[in-house]
């Protein structure tokens, strides 16, 4: 990719009023990035895509951004930072999958942000001993998985599960609330700084980003578009961890609470998730590793199916290929891979579970009988 390519990338990213869905509403209006910067005519039409409007469109006209994005460039490439495009192969594939996920990542670090599996682990700022210890705990024993650990590296069980992951010897992907040129809060330097060598920073954000309150629900979006499964340790009734709980929830992607005493003021979130079906109850790591069918048994079960029928449909064939493929599924996926609308394929798999041969798993995940 040439400069020039990867600065209009940058600046559509920096487009101040245009979220990731009116971002890709331009890039598919205007048939690609370049032309959003360098077509006239296409410039000159820019008020009439969907949720641009005028103003929006002479922000996006104006000369600023260009300049804005050539400097960071200059700070991507004096800090070795990855670039990860919305359209590129390399872009997270669990996180492609979501609607608002942001054009473009920055990242520092070596860590694969496409692994076999990746846990989100999520709670207050202020847990209790045993709610370190039971993050901790939670950690140990999802070494053996090999999850990517995913978080926010703030306070509290934050920072715990990162520093737990680098312990065990686990990939650890700090998601953070402002550009990589700095750091908070500034105590988890030295983290980041191993974080770095066994994981990531990763951020959606510019060098030199304010910071806003905004910033943080939205860093919480790409905490759980990035993982198969969001735990919850610890949570008062309101909080971070809550919203990266509803998200997670919104993207079908499986969500785990830690339950506690109807007393315990930081349980009172986790309870609540649980209360309300948003949440599977879980008290340890095997209880994740059983859920999300991680366990070695269910590999090596769920590795050779046997040809249940000897002859199905094409489009029954299809979307059992796949699924015998990836060992489970998600219907997103299964949709993109296959090229179905969700509706035919949701009607092929109802029509495939009624006959035994596929099973629904929590999250709109499939997997075979």
């Amino acid at each position: 990719m040439d400069d020039r390519q990867l600065i209009h990338r940058i600046a559509l990213s920096m487009l101040k009023g245009i979220g990731p869905v009116n971002a890709r509403n331009l890039v598919a209006y205007c048939g690609g990035v370049e032309p959003l910067f360098t077509d006239r005519a296409v410039r000159r039409s820019l008020a009439k895509v969907p949720g641009i409007g005028p103003v929006l469109a002479a922000s996006i006209l104006g000369p600023g951004v260009i300049k804005a994005a050539e400097k960071e460039l200059e700070y991507i490439r004096k800090q070795k930072l990855r670039t990860l495009f919305y359209l590129d192969a390399e872009y997270p594939k669990r996180l492609r999958h979501c609607l608002d996920a942001p054009v473009l990542l920055f990242v520092r670090g070596n860590a694969d942000l496409d692994p076999s599996r990746c846990v989100s682990i999520v709670g207050t700022r202020t847990p209790t001993e045993q709610g370190k210890r039971l993050c901790e705990e939670l950690v140990e024993g999802l070494a053996e998985s090999g999850a990517t650990i995913v978080s926010g590296l703030a306070y509290g069980i934050d920072i715990i599960a990162h520093r737990s992951a680098l312990r065990n010897g686990l990939s650890t992907v700090g998601c953070v609330a402002h550009g990589l040129d700095r750091l908070y809060p500034g105590e988890h330097a030295a983290t980041a700084k191993e974080m770095c060598e066994q994981g990531a920073l990763v951020s959606e954000l510019t060098s030199g980003s304010p910071f806003a309150p905004g910033n943080f629900p939205a860093r919480n979006r790409v905490i759980a578009g990035l993982s198969d499964c969001t735990i919850v340790v610890e949570s008062g009734p309101k909080g971070g961890s809550l919203i990266t709980a509803d998200i997670a929830d919104s993207y079908d992607r499986d969500v785990m609470a830690f339950p506690g005493r109807p007393t315990d003021s930081q349980s009172i979130g986790c309870n609540r998730l649980i209360q309300q079906n948003k949440a599977h109850l879980v008290t340890n790591a095997m209880d994740v590793l059983k859920l999300m069918e991680w366990l070695p048994e269910t590999k090596r079960k769920s590795a050779v199916q046997p040809a249940l029928f000897t002859e199905l449909m094409p489009e029954e064939q299809t979307l059992v290929d796949l699924i015998r493929a990836q060992g489970k599924i998600d219907i997103d996926t299964l949709c993109f891979r296959s090229r179905m609308l969700p509706h035919k394929a949701a009607g092929i798999l109802l029509n495939l579970e009624f006959n035994g041969v596929v099973r629904s798993l929590p999250g709109k995940m499939y997997a075979l009988n």
